[in-house]
């Protein structure tokens, strides 16, 4: 009950504001249900790659997608997915993986804080300077294949303070480039049999529905006010990473005490 529950408010979130199916759905497999990281991002793409197919005609139908925009980022961040999906793979087992999280936690909440500072935003850089945009979209892509988080988040953040395209076209541009990003890595984790198929059917039991009534009342809500909407959740979403990244490395670190301490006492006794 409490995974169709999760997956409902996240679902609702990725068809409001496009953010959300991996900044929020890893650190509830991690801190909630207890999956092992891998199997955390590779339950995580799967249901982000649905949740982002019903969403996106939603989108796409109104015109809600900058096809340019989109090729760009997909230029970067494709390559770099695949470097993400690598180095999960070997770092799985670092201790130094939970600070890649944590990182990722504190660069969201505060590039999603430049929303509320308009001195700080610059709506025509993209359309200006549209060549970066897939260098941009390079680290994006490493973060996303890394831990699933990114795509939306950072993706929608940057377009949302540095484009000239409105809040909605925003979450539709974005959903789309989440889709591919979640397709790709959903199939990669299912060859390497990454996925916790009972977790993923009771997520999406909830996140069905929920994404449908978030595509439906993001038409509702006008786009001045979804814009500081889509930057409070992705603060929530930085805040909620650097709590699993902190928690992953405590739990790491008392494992290692744990493992440490026989081999201690037996060196203490004369």
């Amino acid at each position: 009950m409490i995974n169709s529950v999760i997956g409902f408010l996240i679902a609702l979130m990725v068809g409001l504001t496009g953010i959300g199916g991996g900044s929020f759905t890893v650190p509830a497999l991690l801190l909630i249900v207890g999956m092992p990281a891998v199997e955390a991002v590779g339950t995580a793409f799967i249901f982000a790659a649905v949740l982002r197919l019903i969403a996106a005609p939603f989108y796409v139908l109104t015109g809600g997608v900058h096809s340019r925009y989109l090729r760009l980022l997909l230029l970067g961040a494709v390559p770099g997915l695949v470097l993400g999906m690598i180095a999960l793979r070997s770092l799985s087992n670092s201790a130094g993986s939970p600070f890649v999280v944590i990182i990722l936690g504190v660069l969201l909440a505060m590039s999603s804080s430049v929303t509320f500072i308009p001195r700080a935003q610059n709506a025509h850089f993209v359309h200006k300077n549209s060549r970066w945009l897939p260098w941009l979209a390079l680290p994006i892509g490493i973060e996303s294949g890394f831990s699933s988080a990114g795509a939306g988040a950072l993706g929608t953040i940057l377009l949302l303070n540095y484009s000239e395209m409105s809040p909605s076209q925003v979450v539709g541009t974005d959903i789309v480039f989440g889709l591919v990003l979640a397709i790709i890595g959903s199939a990669v984790h299912w060859t390497l049999g990454t996925i916790n198929t009972a977790v993923l059917l009771q997520l999406l039991a909830g996140g069905v529905p929920g994404v449908v009534f978030g595509c439906l009342m993001a038409r509702r809500i006008p786009a001045r006010k979804l814009k500081p909407v889509m930057a409070v959740i992705a603060i929530c979403a930085g805040l909620q990473l650097v709590w699993s990244g902190a928690s992953s490395f405590n739990a790491k670190q008392a494992a290692k005490s744990a493992r440490l301490a026989p081999a201690a006492a037996k060196v203490s006794r004369p």
